[in-house]
């Protein structure tokens, strides 16, 4: 069997000016929200079956990467599975399934905050960055392994805990685009209330509430006409629909822009009391605390695609970028399903991967490094040098350069290249006469 050179569909190898450019963001990201106080936890990257199953993560959970059973538990599954008669592909998958891939970083830190909220603060300032896996359609920027950034505040349920996270995010991204010269930044903010208290006036019943919430987040690609047009093909009533489109219509013409006056014209009659100042404080008190080339701005039309959250909610974009690079909000029912009491929680995620393939399209270099040093020995003439070489590399090393010590190649000239390439500023071919 011929072994295949390239990664798995939707995978990536990392090359060394790759994780170069990685480990710079991670690092920019762990400093910015050290300083706001977070600290790092890590979680399995595996998942009880159960756990990622539970109707929390929206349309996410259509594209699990399941681990099947072993041994005994396996067979005992399949002998379940044929005595069952006709089973659907999906049931049969779970059925044979324990765990599964993480995909996200959400559902594992509230199953690690119920296990160990007794050695945890209160409130708990969580950053969690690792890898999550989805069964997705690669893309540029997308992929079906990728890397997540993730801050939350569990045990907080005051707005603070969003100003919070809204700062911190907009300083992570205002450093690290501000080295290639890219601003621009919009954070939308809107609240799962309010979208609820909009479906309701609407006339929508509370069981409808996902299904549409779902069919409206395709507004950014279909647009409202297509929104209106699916609800319509999804069967609901016409003066429903029309009623419920109007309300964002209203926002698009710019008639009802500012929070209170948009609830006003809409769903006054339905409205969460403290909705509206929790929303109106948000967006002041973070106004404060931000760049002044970050926009609040308040999005009725925001929904985020999991069904988990349950008040505010924001995205973060870049002007003449299609796509958001950060995202989050509320999910103060989650802790609950795990230890049976609820904790009010709030977080906030960076689009790591799209925000590396951004800075790579604009050629970041890597700055302020260090002097790097490279000393390709001649190994025919000057091989009774190579003790003294790793001395002096040694000794250069301990005041902090970069040091490498290498044979010299018949290709001296691609070796070189290949070495200034990856950032060596003074490169010494050393034979037996070569002053070090």
């Amino acid at each position: 069997m011929k072994f295949i050179q390239t990664p798995v569909k939707g995978m990536q190898d990392f090359l060394p000016e790759d994780m170069a450019l990685r480990q710079h963001v991670l690092g920019v990201i762990r400093e910015t929200y050290g300083r706001f106080g977070f600290t790092e936890i890590e979680t399995p990257v595996m998942e009880h079956i159960e756990n990622l199953t539970g109707k929390n993560g929206g349309e996410n959970e259509k594209l699990i990467f399941k681990v099947e059973k072993r041994g005994r538990e396996l067979e005992k599954a399949l002998g379940k599975i044929q005595g069952s008669g006709e089973m659907s592909a999906d049931a049969a998958g779970t059925e044979l399934a324990d765990s599964a891939l993480r995909y996200d970083l959400t559902v594992p830190l509230c199953r690690y905050y119920s296990c160990h909220k007794n050695e945890l603060p209160t409130p708990f300032k969580a950053l969690q960055i690792g890898n999550v896996f989805r069964a997705d359609r690669p893309q540029k920027g997308r992929f079906r392994q990728f890397t997540q950034c993730d801050i939350d505040i569990i045990g907080d349920n005051s707005v603070m805990a969003e100003i919070e996270l809204i700062a911190a995010t907009s300083g992570a991204l205002h450093r690290i685009f501000a080295e290639v010269g890219v601003s621009g930044f919009t954070v939308h903010i809107g609240d799962r209330r309010i979208l609820r208290a909009m479906a309701s006036s609407a006339g929508f019943a509370e069981e409808e509430y996902d299904e549409v919430f779902i069919i409206l987040d395709k507004m950014d690609k279909i647009g409202l006409d297509g929104v209106r047009e699916e609800l319509l093909s999804g069967g609901y009533d016409q003066e429903k629909v029309d009623r419920y489109v109007s309300y964002f219509r209203l926002y698009q013409e710019g008639k009802a822009e500012d929070v209170a006056s948009f609830i006003e014209s809409t769903c006054a009659d339905a409205i969460e009391d403290g909705a509206a100042k929790d929303m109106e404080m948000i967006m002041s008190a973070a106004r404060a605390m931000i760049s002044e080339d970050i926009t609040l701005k308040f999005d009725p039309t925001l929904v985020r695609g999991m069904s988990y959250y349950t008040g505010t909610i924001f995205e973060i974009s870049i002007d003449n970028y299609s796509f958001s690079i950060a995202g989050g909000g509320r999910y103060d029912k989650m802790v609950g399903r795990f230890c049976g009491q609820d904790a009010p929680a709030c977080g906030f995620s960076i689009g790591f991967e799209r925000i590396v393939t951004i800075l790579k399209d604009l050629n970041w270099k890597e700055e302020g490094a260090g002097q790097k040093i490279a000393y390709l020995v001649d190994m025919k003439g000057a091989a009774d040098r190579v003790t003294e070489v790793f001395g002096k590399a040694a000794a250069q090393r301990a005041e902090g350069m970069t040091v490498v010590v290498q044979p010299l190649k018949k290709n001296a000239k691609f070796q070189v290249e290949t070495l200034e390439k990856s950032g060596y500023t003074h490169i010494l071919k050393v034979y037996s006469d070569t002053q070090l």
